[in-house]
């Protein structure tokens, strides 16, 4: 009886810990002078540093790109014409930010 006590509190501390999965938290905003900034990070507190972050096109372009520095930041010029910012961190882990709605 003891054993199985101990193998049911494995299962649930492995249960418990996939509840508080991290969610990935992102942004951008225009800086008003021809540039966006974007700021990623994680709803558990978890650092997004060196998560790379993609400006493309409609098409899917890639027409700029750069890492989340150690304050979850990255700055880009605003690109004319349609554009979309990816945040891509892996499984489940990605938001896309369409051009229009950076303001």
């Amino acid at each position: 009886m003891r054993m199985t006590r101990s193998y049911l509190l494995l299962i649930l501390l492995a249960l418990g810990s996939q509840s508080h999965a991290h969610t990935p938290l992102f942004d951008c905003f225009d800086n008003s002078d021809g540039t966006l900034t974007c700021e990623g990070g994680f709803s558990d507190g978890a650092s997004a540093e060196g998560i790379l972050i993609r400006v493309v096109d409609a098409q899917g372009k890639v027409l700029q790109q750069g890492e989340l520095d150690a304050r979850g930041s990255v700055k880009f010029d605003r690109p004319s014409g349609e554009f979309s910012v990816v945040f891509s961190a892996g499984d489940d882990h990605s938001i896309t930010i369409l051009g229009d709605d950076i303001v």
